[in-house]
């Protein structure tokens, strides 16, 4: 018997530096939608930080909708995440 709590939710996030708005939601889903956006980041090597309570909070967000200003602080922890990963890997520039 599955556990609804134990469910996997995923949200993905874009940021183009060349245009100054804020992320966007770019995907979201629980169950088999989360297991292939995570698949996806696994193909394309994109890092993916777990954090529940951001995913709650980002998956209450539509799709292609920026990121509201009192997610900025956490959202920029996660680019920063990302930034330090793809340093770390020998890229030279945060993905889009």
């Amino acid at each position: 018997m599955k556990n609804e709590h134990l469910r996997k939710s995923a949200v993905a996030l874009s940021y183009d530096q060349n245009n100054e708005g804020a992320p966007k939601i770019t995907a979201k889903g629980s169950g088999y939608i989360a297991e292939n956006i995570l698949e996806k980041a696994r193909e394309h090597e994109i890092p993916v930080q777990e954090d529940a309570s951001l995913v709650e909070l980002l998956g209450k967000l539509n799709i292609n909708e920026n990121i509201p200003e009192d997610l900025y602080q956490a959202v920029a922890e996660v680019f920063a995440f990302i930034y330090r990963a793809d340093k770390a890997a020998g890229k030279k520039s945060l993905r889009q």
